[in-house]
């Protein structure tokens, strides 16, 4: 996958993550956890972004570590969601496996970069 293709994957799942967060019920859970879900839904493609812009080697792996961890994140808020009964399971399953997918290939960019220091 290119950084252009990764790019707008990162856009597009924050995206996503935008309208599932506008769809979820109006209670305490569904703000506290839709709050944290926005924040780290949308800082993963906002640190891919500002990994693509490093200025070092060093800068883009530690940016890298961040988006692993907010996709790893969005991750646990989506779990949550379904757990919790806040939206149907299949309503947020292609979002949280696209998230998984994310970690993933955060996490492998991350080895790989830091491999190749």
């Amino acid at each position: 996958m290119t950084e252009k293709e990764l790019l707008q994957r990162t856009k597009t799942f924050a995206l996503r993550v935008i309208k599932l967060v506008n769809a979820l019920p109006n209670t305490s859970a569904g703000r506290a956890i839709g709050n944290q879900l926005i924040r780290s839904g949308t800082s993963v493609a906002s640190n891919y972004r500002a990994a693509c812009r490093g200025r070092s080697k060093a800068e883009f792996i530690a940016k890298l570590g961040t988006v692993e961890e907010e996709a790893d994140e969005s991750c646990l808020w989506l779990e949550l969601i379904i757990e919790s009964g806040l939206m149907e399971e299949k309503s947020v399953a292609s979002l949280l496996q696209e998230a998984s997918e994310l970690t993933a290939i955060f996490a492998k960019s991350r080895i790989s970069a830091k491999s190749n220091k």
